[in-house]
């Protein structure tokens, strides 16, 4: 049991930074104890099975897998990369449909084939195109860690990358329509007119121009993967066991309490839940009530409403990219919209069908979705495990939506619409009850170009021993949460060649 004996760290939560941050730290052969309140490991990573066919949660594809990119020599580094199952993408990775328009706009792999692609498209934006792509490049040069070096990442650096993506795409380029291609995929970031900094559309979008890769089987393979990793380096992990509470004393974490009742003890602890979540298990006089009032008063990334398809076997084709939707002018608004407009714009995922090559077995549809559509329901809570119904009421809320999103869906993919075999709804209370989010957020914390440094979280607390890991701190997606568990290592163990290490794997 977890709770007969000191570990060197616990960790809470086993979404990817908290996985890695195992991995890691197990493999500097340090006493690493896991805790996960759910059946499945992974966080966003996790998966499920609907009519014997797997439906990814969070994860429908990863950018910077070539090898000797970030990712790759992240991966590499912890042993991902010998056994993890992915394809590359299509050349056209994403492509960028707007409403009334019969065109497909690409968004291509490496950023000569990127250039090309719009530029065709576009011919008369092509200084615009240029610009703009140097642009991204010299942003993402700016951050040592995203090109796997430990120089600071001072204050400066985020006080000066204090303008909003919308208006950089625009002022290098005035053409509307190619300004929704360039933020075709802002689903990818939770893209906001009023919030969004150019810093994250640059880092996000460039990973994926860089390489896109699609995971064979689910993104879950990449936990247990990790899992398998950390158990093999000495690490012990522990399923269905939330943590109820974290204890302090003279200034120091002690222990951790489970649900179950075990005192779980460590010199080092790492939480890889939401920081207003973590910092709501201790009351620590150490965390003053400013910084907890700042913590909790964060606006969270909007969540999602998603549909996830079964097909008749043998009916639509395999397309090895996605597709997003926007209605006309409302690229940056997807989030703002009303209850007699939504949605107001998708992404669209094919999954192959295995047995069947060239057909797709399932297709998965996102749209934002605010918490309050569903705060009606919000006592309600059901997982595995932990099952229980919303009620008639809540059945009915999901497939009149589902419903008026699959009108929309149809109108630019009716083989989908007119093949479904079943389909599966999930909603902001899904992604609340199983990822742990308070509203269900797609992405944590929203980035705020207005105070870039009001919600940059260091993954450091003012308890000595208590570190903070995962998508909340600097950048979300798999290499963002990737990165900041290397940060919260390097922070735990005060080892900065780590980071040489990766980048040298």
């Amino acid at each position: 049991m977890a709770g007969s004996k000191k570990y060197d760290v616990v960790i809470i939560g086993s979404g990817l930074g908290g996985l890695l941050c195992a991995n890691l730290l197990a493999m500097r052969g340090m006493k690493v104890c896991l805790l996960e309140k759910n059946r499945q490991f992974g966080g966003n990573l996790q998966t499920f099975s609907r009519d014997k066919q797997i439906f990814d949660t969070g994860v429908h594809y990863i950018g910077g897998l070539e090898k000797g990119q970030t990712l790759y020599q992240l991966f590499k580094y912890v042993g991902l990369m010998g056994h993890l199952k992915v394809e590359k993408m299509d050349e056209c990775f994403d492509k960028v449909l707007i409403e009334d328009d019969d065109k497909v706009y690409c968004q291509s792999q490496g950023y000569e084939a990127f250039q090309n692609h719009l530029i065709k498209a576009f011919p008369e934006e092509k200084d615009g195109i240029i610009s703009y792509c140097l642009k991204i490049k010299d942003i993402c040069s700016s951050f040592p860690l995203y090109n796997l070096y430990l120089k600071p990442q001072t204050d400066e650096l985020y006080k000066g990358n204090n303008e909003s993506a919308a208006s950089v795409i625009a002022f290098y380029t005035q053409n509307e329509k190619l300004q929704a291609v360039l933020a075709g995929n802002n689903l990818l970031y939770a893209g906001d007119i009023d919030t969004t900094p150019f810093h994250v559309h640059a880092l996000i979008v460039n990973s994926y121009i860089e390489s896109s890769w699609k995971c064979i089987g689910g993104g879950s393979q990449i936990a247990k993967i990790l899992v398998a990793a950390i158990r093999k380096n000495g690490g012990e992990i522990f399923r269905n066991n939330a943590v109820t509470a974290i204890k302090e004393d003279e200034g120091k974490i002690t222990h951790v309490l489970t649900e179950d009742g075990q005192q779980v003890a460590a010199d080092y602890f790492i939480s890889n839940v939401h920081p207003a979540t973590t910092i709501g298990l201790t009351q620590s006089s150490l965390l003053k009530g400013l910084y907890r009032k700042r913590i909790n008063g964060l606006p969270q990334t909007v969540s999602s409403f998603s549909l996830h398809i079964v097909l008749e076997k043998e009916t639509v084709p395999f397309e090895n990219c996605n597709y997003y939707f926007h209605k006309e002018g409302q690229v940056w608004q997807i989030n703002h919209y009303t209850k007699e407009n939504w949605p107001l714009g998708y992404g669209l995922y094919f999954t192959e069908d295995k047995l069947h090559p060239g057909f797709s077995a399932t297709v998965s549809v996102l749209t934002p979705m605010r918490y309050e559509e569903v705060s009606e329901w919000a006592n309600t809570y059901n997982r595995v495990g932990r099952e229980s119904s919303r009620g008639r009421a809540y059945e009915q809320f999901k497939e009149d939506k589902a419903r008026t999103l699959l009108g929309l869906i149809a109108k630019r993919f009716p083989l989908v619409t007119d093949n479904i075999k079943s389909f599966y709804i999930s909603t902001p209370l899904s992604n609340r009850d199983y990822i742990g989010d308070a509203e269900g957020s797609m992405y944590g914390i929203q980035k705020d170009y207005h105070d870039p440094l009001q919600t940059m979280i260091s993954p450091r607390t003012k308890i000595p021993n208590l570190f903070l890991t995962g998508q909340n701190l600097n950048l979300h997606g798999i290499l963002g949460t990737s990165l900041s568990a290397v940060l919260t290592c390097v922070m735990l163990t005060g080892d900065e060649g780590l980071v040489d290490r990766i980048r040298e794997a």
